[in-house]
């Protein structure tokens, strides 16, 4: 489960009260806070499995990532004034990485978010953060879950339907990922063992 952020606000504020501009403003606000809702939450430790999935889907996307797009780690995306989550990776649009002291993108620069599951945030993952995703017209989310111990990665694809504002499934991937959207990808998922 995600922790509320120690921090000082001012007296008696709503804990359901936070905005964007409170989240990317002030520098006491520690890395790797996501505002959910108005709520500021930490998105906790994380485990080798995490980091190792991370690194592994960024190098296989930096591979095959068009010109025009970039790949990203742990970025806030900006869906509106309430709701800033921090996606494991992104694929933005090249143009919208300005600088590279820049700490957010918008939602609608955002062509793929990728969540991978920790066990303390998997309610986010599956359901509060993919609706966001969808409600701000993010085309693809990619979700990675833990097959257990010694296992390999699981990627679950979804497309986003534009006339609903929902995800659909397009396939569950397991040792490879072969995709021809957003572009085309192939990762070896097995390659987690050699990192």
């Amino acid at each position: 489960m995600t922790t509320g952020i120690p921090h000082h606000p001012p007296a008696r504020r709503a804990p359901d009260s936070y905005t964007t501009h409170d989240l990317l403003a002030p520098p006491d606000i520690p890395a790797h806070v996501e505002l959910i809702d108005g709520c500021l939450l930490s998105q906790g430790r994380q485990t080798a499995f995490h980091s190792l999935v991370i690194d592994l889907l960024r190098v296989g996307l930096c591979r095959t990532v068009p010109p025009g797009l970039t790949a990203r780690c742990r970025m806030t995306v900006v869906i509106d004034k309430r709701n800033a989550p921090e996606p494991d990776l992104v694929i933005v649009q090249a143009a919208a990485a300005r600088s590279r002291d820049q700490p957010s993108f918008h939602a609608r620069d955002v062509l793929l978010a990728v969540e991978v599951v920790l066990p303390q945030s998997q309610a986010l993952d599956r359901d509060t953060k993919p609706r966001k995703y969808a409600d701000a017209g993010i085309p693809h989310f990619w979700r990675v879950e833990n097959d257990g111990p010694g296992r390999y990665p699981v990627v679950h694809v979804f497309g986003l339907d534009p006339a609903t504002r929902t995800y659909h499934p397009v396939g569950t991937f397991r040792e490879q990922l072969e995709l021809d959207a957003p572009f085309g990808i192939s990762i070896d998922l097995t390659e987690i063992d050699r990192l």
